[in-house]
């Protein structure tokens, strides 16, 4: 088997992995920032590191994952000023911040669970490891690469710049970077347009603040990640994940602060997932064609024909290569819908072969040759910075073969046993194992779907004639049994099992 290889986004070069301690890999990935619903690029990304986790263990590496949930710090617009986007969030919803760490934390792994993710090793929340950022933010400060300017601590990014180039990560020179910022106004206490806060000074209003040597203050969104993954990877470690749009400046920023602060680079391996797009338009909020995950599996978006289930979305995702871009459309989940049901009725009827034993005469050394060839291919393609597209195209490559042993058009014998039993395996190692997929009663589905859909026109029945109590008690039963019903503007509802 050849050696595993990583698109490595620091050399924009695949490499071959090679951890720094054997057998041992330290990822960390950039978590959710918990002040709404987790929103269908970050499940992208959740979904290709899980299965790059999965496939580390199945290499044989033991693996410590750690994702952070980001719940305080991260300001809207991730500019160095104004509140963050809980204090922001609870104001609006008249809730403590923590009221909506919880709300969104369960739900996002709520959201996780129903895709099947595993798990991470770790799961560290930036709220409860202040005293790690602040010491972090102290040494960068002795080491002479950040300042303090009234309780706020700057990074000095031009005098880092001197000595290691800021813009590694995104192949960019700092004069470029200057050009595409804004002038500094008369009120900036920054130095330099490109310094960013370690740690920022709360006024008396702002509802998340912790004590520091500074004065009364929260961290920056950058210092997080930096801290926790030093804390539990160490001062270098194996892998960084994240979504495309984190490299320009959260994890840019991670580099500069970890260097500034501990003299070592701090990830051998940067990995990047790319974006979404809807019939070709990049997913956004601004263009109305952003889903949320509980709307794709309800079908209540307007752009859906129909809902899709987890384990649908999830192969649908597996289809294209994590650093390719990701067009959603109703007809490429319907044929992802119809892919994973042909590929799992192969998978279920080669697992139910029984070999009766070899015999040369039978073999088909040709057929079995090129049996035993796409089988050996899985290993191929991941180990090709997991290409789980080349994977699955190798999969669908032997449902034919399946197939025709099924309906005895080719004799089970025209494969040696030996054959037949790693197409057994491998089949279930990489659809269970690796891909996290698991079947889908289509049936069941299709009933629910129905069912729902009767409740759904009874409730409304029953509030067009004011019938309060039939409509409460309807939705009140659906959510004793789990399952959320949701008033939407101009009279719709939607559903989604919690």
């Amino acid at each position: 088997m050849s050696d595993l290889k990583i698109y490595n986004t620091l050399s924009r070069t695949k490499e071959t992995f090679e951890p720094l301690t054997k057998q041992h890999v330290g990822l960390y990935v950039c978590g959710p920032t918990v002040y709404s619903d987790v929103h269908l690029g970050n499940c992208r990304t959740f979904i290709s590191f899980d299965i790059i986790y999965r496939y580390l263990r199945y290499l044989g590496y033991k693996v410590r994952y750690v994702r952070n949930i980001t719940d305080a710090g991260h300001l809207e617009g991730d500019r160095d000023e104004g509140d963050d986007k809980f204090s922001k969030k609870a104001r609006l919803e008249q809730l403590e911040p923590m009221e909506i760490v919880q709300k969104y934390t369960v739900g996002f792994h709520k959201v996780m669970e129903l895709f099947n993710t595993l798990p991470p090793t770790i799961e560290p929340t930036a709220t409860g490891h202040i005293t790690e950022q602040i010491r972090m933010a102290q040494q960068i400060i002795d080491n002479g690469y950040a300042y303090v300017v009234d309780g706020t601590v700057y990074f000095d990014v031009e005098k880092y710049n001197k000595e290691k180039p800021y813009g590694i990560l995104t192949n960019r020179k700092l004069e470029d970077l200057l050009e595409g910022t804004r002038e500094l106004g008369g009120q900036d206490e920054k130095k330099g347009r490109l310094d960013f806060a370690l740690w920022i000074k709360a006024g008396p209003e702002h509802l998340m603040q912790w004590p520091s040597p500074w004065g009364m203050g929260f961290p920056g969104w950058h210092i997080e990640c930096s801290a926790m993954s030093e804390k539990y990877l160490g001062k270098q470690f194996d892998i960084h994940g994240g979504g495309m749009d984190l490299a320009a400046t959260h994890h840019t920023n991670e580099i500069a602060q970890s260097q500034a602060c501990y003299h070592t680079s701090p990830v051998r391996y940067w990995m990047h997932t790319n974006m979404l797009t809807v019939n070709g338009v990049r997913m956004s909020k601004s263009a109305g064609n952003g889903f949320l995950p509980e709307e794709l599996f309800s079908g209540s978006h307007p752009l859906l024909e129909k809902a899709y289930s987890p384990m649908n979305v999830r192969f649908f995702m597996l289809q294209t290569h994590y650093r390719s871009t990701l067009d959603f459309s109703n007809e490429a989940l319907q044929a992802a819908e119809k892919g994973l049901k042909r590929l799992w009725e192969a998978y279920e009827t080669a697992a139910g072969f029984n070999h009766p034993g070899n015999d040369d005469k039978i073999i088909d050394a040709a057929l079995d040759n090129k049996v035993l060839k796409l089988v050996n291919e899985f290993d191929e393609h991941m180990n090709d910075d997991f290409n789980t597209a080349r994977v699955l195209a190798s999969m669908f490559e032997l449902v034919p073969v399946i197939n025709s042993i099924k309906d005895k058009t080719i004799a089970l014998q025209a494969l040696s046993k030996e054959t037949v039993a790693l197409l057994q395996t491998k089949f279930k190692s990489y659809l269970e194992d690796v891909f996290g997929l698991k079947a889908v009663n289509e049936a069941d589905n299709a009933k629910l779907q129905g069912v729902m859909q009767l409740l759904i026109d009874i409730r409304k029945e029953a509030k067009g004639k004011k019938d309060f109590a039939t409509s409460d008690k309807i939705r009140n039963q659906l959510a004793a049994l789990g399952i959320t019903l949701k008033d939407e503007k101009g009279g719709e509802m939607s559903w989604n099992v919690d």
